[in-house]
Parts: C-alpha cells; structure tokens; sequence
C-alpha cells in the first residue's frame, strides 16, 4: 500500500505500534501490581484477625481450621451481617478494601494520564510536522502563483503527499515553459516588427525618391521608364521581404502543419527549379541534376521545394557567369542525403556561422542580390520536418548545402 512508503506516516504508525506495546505492557504490570496488592491485603487482613483472636484466647488449632477454611454457611453470613458487613456494606467502612480501591484508583489515574499525554504528543507531533510541511508547500505554490519558479516542492520521498507533490511541480514545470513561451512569443513578435521595420525603410525611401525624380521630369520618357523599373523593382523586394517574414514567423511559431507524404525527389527538384533555368540561362549558368529519379522522400512537397530553391537561388546569387550549380542526392539506409554546390565566392570563415540569421549579410557579399531571408527560411522548412541542415564552403572555391530528409515516417 502507498499509505506505507509515506516517512511521516510511517513514523506515526511505528509510534502507534510502540505505543500499543506500551500500552499492553503497562496492563501487564498493572495486573502484577494489583496481585501484590491483594495479596498483601489479605494477609494483613489474615494477621489482624488471627492477632486478635490470639488476645482472646482462641487456641491455635482452632484459628489454623478457621484461617485454612474455604466453605461458608448460613450461621456466618448472618454474623457478618449482624456485624454490618455484606454485599451492600459501602467499600468506605470496609477500611482494607477502601485501602485497596484508593490504590488502584491513584495508579489507574496516574497510569491513564501518562498514557493519554503520550498519545496526545505523539499525534500533535505528527501533525506538527505535516502542518509544517503543508505550509511550505503553500508558500511555494504562492511563489508559483507569482511567477517565482525558484523554489521547488520536496519530494525526497514516497507517498501520497509527495505524488501530489510531484504533480504540482510537473504542472509547475508547464506553466514555467508556458511562460517562457509566451515571453519568446512575445520577443521575437518585437523582433520581427522591428525586422521588417528597419528593412522596409530602404525600399521605401527608394521609392520616394524615384516618385520625386518622375514627378520632376514628367516629360522626360527614358527617365520616367527608368525609375518606373527601379520602382518595379523595389515593389517585388518589399513584397518578397514581406512574404518571407510572414512564412518565417508562422514557422517559427509553430502555425504550419507539414503535410509529409513519400514524394520523388526528382519532383521536389523539378518543383523548385520552375522558375529559375531561365534565370541561370539568362546569367550563364548552368544548373546540373545528378541522382537517381526513383528515389524518394518523406516530405511536403511545396515547402521543401521551396527550401530547395531558397538555396539554389543562393547559389546563383553567389556565383559568377560560366558557373556550375550542382544538384545531387544519395541514399544511407534511413535518410536521404540532397546536396547543392556550386563553384562560386564561397564563404569566409567568419561567417559561416552566422549565415542562417535573418537579414545577415557578409561583407564580402554586398553587392549581391538577396535580402538575408533565403537561408533562414530553408533552415527552418527543413528542421520544421525533422531534416537536419549543414554547410560546407571555401572562400573563392564553393559552398555545398546539404539536406537530410528521412525516406520513410
């Protein structure tokens, strides 16, 4: 029973048993006691008589009959009552017999005392200490009430008390992460804002400007085409920096259900290279597919196409006319390992880490297209579906990003 791995409770059951043992054993001494007791009395009772009946001549052989004498009859019950001494006779006038009852009395009082305190102590300690206990706990569960997850609730042993305890610490435990959660929700909502705050600022300023330049030169054919193109322009950066934040944060906070299913490799490839052959043909560049057709993944189709365009169009960002951006994927017994390198500027060392943070630009890529969101997005497409995300490259020789997908749920 789980009544007996409670510490206090069975320390109270152990003080219950000793005390019983008490108890019996007092009884026992008790009952020896009143033995001696009675059989002192009837002696002293014995002696008086025999005492007396000596100072009044009775012979010897005679008191010996009378003592030794275990039957009673109709002639001496009327003596003793004519005397006064009977069943009514008050214990009071009987001066041996009220000497006897007084005794038992103070030592059934004295006894029944002590044994009463006893108990008395034993419980109120017993309840002292889990008084105390159930204090503490409600001090920390106010703690808990105010945020204060500092403290914790004992649990350093076994019984009922100590489960609930340790409920009360998982959902403790909860509200904390709960907490904490909502704190990060609420930072990296702040965060965001202030992200796409400060990265609007540029398109739109742009955007005035070339609004004034057309204004001031309304007849002015090539200049008002010029900037109605940078203007073009600056609406698809604004559109696709907002686009990205927004597929970002709903990642992030966890507002996307991935659709897996198993999906041919070549598909997702096809997928996300649809609108970008004609931009590696325009840019001279080549874009290479090599793996077998038939292999598959366990995956949602669009978002891993568009993490895999993401980086593609990475590498295209980075790479020189004339350049190579390579496609390949092999198989281990439970993932699916998709690379793509190119042969383009690499990446520095100091940066290779920083890479996948929002609106990271290297300085040795400024003059890039891009807005820092490509990476990040993929990075958290491809761990959203329990893929795993990795990067190799060397400066002025290439980089290769490789994705883990597991072939099977």
């Amino acid at each position: 029973m789980t009544i007996f791995r409670d510490k206090h409770l069975k320390g109270y059951l152990l003080f219950i048993i000793v005390y019983s043992a008490l108890m019996i054993g007092v009884v026992i001494c008790f009952c020896q006691s009143q033995v001696s007791v009675t059989k002192s009395m009837y002696l002293e009772h014995d002696t008086a008589v025999v005492s007396s009946l000596l100072e009044q001549g009775v012979s010897e052989e005679i008191i010996a009959t009378a003592i030794s004498n275990t039957t009673t009859d109709k002639d001496g019950i009327e003596l003793l009552s004519k005397i006064g001494i009977s069943a009514n006779t008050l214990s009071s006038l009987l001066p041996f017999l009220s000497q006897f009852q007084s005794h038992t009395f103070r030592i059934l009082l004295t006894g029944t005392m002590v044994l009463i305190f006893l108990l008395c102590a034993g419980t109120l300690f017993f309840l002292w200490v889990r008084n105390r206990l159930y204090l503490q706990a409600q001090n920390i569960v106010g703690c808990y009430i105010n945020g204060d997850y500092f403290n914790h609730l004992s649990q350093n042993s076994e019984g009922e008390i100590y489960r609930l305890f340790s409920s009360v610490e998982q959902l403790a435990t909860m509200l904390q992460s709960k907490t904490e959660a909502e704190c990060k929700t609420k930072e990296f909502l702040k965060n965001t804002i202030s992200d796409i705050s400060h990265q609007l600022k540029t398109p739109l300023a742009a955007l005035t400007m070339y609004q004034e330049i057309i204004e001031s030169e309304p007849d002015n054919a090539e200049t008002v085409k010029e900037f109605s193109k940078k203007i073009d322009t600056a609406l698809k950066r604004i559109e696709q920096l907002i686009q990205s934040m927004l597929k970002i944060t709903r990642l992030d906070t966890g507002n996307i259900s991935f659709e897996k299913k198993l999906c041919r490799v070549s598909e997702v490839i096809k997928t996300a290279l649809n609108e970008l052959t004609t931009r590696a043909q325009n840019e001279d560049k080549q874009i290479v597919i090599e793996g077998n057709l038939e292999q598959s993944i366990w995956c949602d189709m669009d978002w891993t196409s568009e993490a895999v365009g993401n980086l593609v169009k990475n590498a295209l960002d980075h790479t020189m006319a004339g350049g190579i951006i390579r496609i390949s994927w092999e198989n281990t017994p439970n993932m699916l390992r998709l690379c793509i390198s190119d042969n383009g500027s690499g990446i520095a060392p100091e940066d290779i880490h920083h890479i996948f943070k929002r609106f990271y630009r290297s300085k040795h890529s400024l003059d890039t297209q891009g807005i820092g969101l490509g990476l990040p997005l993929a990075k958290s497409i491809v761990e959203g579906q329990d893929g795993l995300v990795s990067v190799q490259s060397t400066l002025h020789e290439g980089t290769t990003f490789t994705l883990s997908f597991l072939t099977k749920p």
